[in-house]
């Protein structure tokens, strides 16, 4: 059985999460199933797509979604209060460029999200499994990043953060040992991009004193600029 990165958690569901799943899920969350989305089918429009693994509560998720609503936004999510929390902001803000799917992101990526089918993909302060033992688990490694580079069209980018400084370092070496990829800020961290917002995790973690590492990495085909000029 694949090594698993993440653990599913009994989370208290507050009421306005419970009335969200149930007003906005049948329209905002795609159920998971083995064949691909049509993503023109899905929007209703053809638009640039960008990809979230492990939005958490959904609220920087939200945030650029509402900022860039020329382009369309899936977000992947197991845990059920993250699911409800952005459903609920999905109807308070009526973001009609974001769906959800709650379901393990290496199995969606597999079945449901066609091959160049991206502009970008975002993974945020993932679980950094801090122990030794448990770094396997880690979301970012080679066999993953080149799954996810598959489905990256031309010119596409890969923009992760975390607060987990030896994260942050592994993010580094593995990235940079993809051929398909090419760091924007040869040879080491980006500055944190102005079109992504500050996270609660990344809130908690400056207050503690922790540092923060952005990584913005490119494919190495195609337009290197163009999928990235909609956030300037």
């Amino acid at each position: 059985m694949p090594i698993r990165s993440f653990v599913l958690r009994a989370g208290r569901m507050g009421s306005g999460q419970v009335r969200a799943l149930a007003e906005w899920g049948p329209r905002f969350v795609l159920p998971y199933a083995p064949r691909a989305l049509d993503f023109g089918e899905v929007f209703g429009r053809q638009a640039p797509r960008v990809l979230e693994i492990g939005f958490g509560m959904g609220a920087a998720t939200a945030e650029v979604a509402a900022a860039h609503p020329d382009t369309d936004f899936l977000g992947i999510e197991v845990h059920e209060p993250g699911v409800g929390a952005l459903l609920k902001t999905i109807g308070e803000r009526q973001l009609s460029n974001l769906r959800i799917v709650q379901h393990d992101a290496v199995q969606v990526l597999a079945a449901m999200v066609p091959p160049g089918s991206l502009a970008g993909v975002h993974i945020w302060f993932p679980d950094p499994w801090h122990k030794k033992r448990h770094n396997k688990r880690r979301l970012i490694q080679p066999e993953f990043v080149a799954r996810l580079v598959r489905h990256l069209a031309p010119g596409g980018y890969l923009h992760c953060a975390t607060d987990w400084e030896p994260y942050a370092q592994q993010m580094l070496e593995v990235l940079s040992q993809e051929p398909a990829l090419r760091n924007s800020a040869d040879p080491g961290y980006a500055p944190r991009p102005a079109w992504r917002p500050l996270t609660k995790f990344e809130l908690r973690g400056l207050q503690l004193g922790h540092g923060v590492w952005d990584l913005l990495f490119r494919t190495t085909t195609g337009d290197q600029s163009a999928q990235v000029t909609q956030w300037k």
